[in-house]
């Protein structure tokens, strides 16, 4: 729908709608959506089954030759599954265990450039909205449009735990307050790749904006960029 496809890259922390933006956004405007957390939540979902140590260089390395991920795109939700060694694992990959593991996993330097190297790969032909946390920074530095979402720590503790709560009844707000906290500290501090606002991306706030709303706001920027008819 578009006479010059670009690349939109939604960065920020966990819980702030990124995946619910990016889904909606790739549906208006006919782009391919790529969650690239569901890339690092497959990757710790295979290293939980298969006992593998993420502080062992060796088996990190020998573990990722055996890992195999495509997304496949789910008629019935309008959206892509991710599938792990041709297994969907869209459900386990959001297990509190799958959460609790998946940002230790991701600084994994060896992790985060077989992860790059893909989604990099998924991205050549451009018409494609990706969102994580270093998708502008890093994975594509020269994306015609990158937003950073932010969102107040209770808004997002609330969603988490909602999301949450739907598998997981016995789950406490005060689990995925914690939860929420350590991922935080892990993603911005790591060494590898850490979450930071790209110097020149757009910051959304949208702890006091609905779906539909922030939706709005990004067709917007879209539209200013490439011209997409939505």
């Amino acid at each position: 729908m578009s006479a010059n496809k670009i690349i939109v890259a939604i960065d920020g922390f966990s819980s702030c709608g990124k995946s619910t933006l990016a889904k909606q956004l790739a549906a208006r405007i006919g782009y391919n959506y790529i969650d690239s957390g569901a890339m690092y939540r497959a990757i710790t979902l295979y290293f939980l089954r298969n006992g593998v140590n993420y502080n062992n260089h060796d088996e990190v390395v020998a573990a990722l030759a055996d890992i195999h991920l495509t997304f496949v795109f789910n008629e019935h939700a309008k959206s892509s599954d991710i599938h792990l060694n041709d297994e969907d694992v869209s459900l386990p990959i959001r297990d509190m265990l799958v959460a609790e593991k998946v940002s230790p996993v991701a600084a994994v330097k060896e992790v985060r450039k077989f992860a790059v190297a893909q989604q990099q790969k998924l991205g050549r032909k451009k018409g494609i909205v990706m969102d994580g946390r270093d998708i502008g920074s890093v994975v594509f530095p020269d994306a015609e449009l990158k937003i950073f979402m932010v969102a107040d720590p209770a808004v997002r503790v609330m969603r988490r735990f909602k999301e949450m709560y739907a598998t997981n009844p016995h789950i406490t707000i005060d689990e995925v307050r914690h939860n929420l906290e350590l991922r935080d500290y892990i993603d911005s501090t790591r060494e590898e790749s850490p979450l930071r606002q790209a110097a020149d991306a757009i910051l959304l706030d949208n702890s006091s904006m609905s779906r539909e709303e922030q939706l709005d706001k990004v067709i917007g920027w879209v539209k200013e960029r490439s011209m997409v008819s939505a």
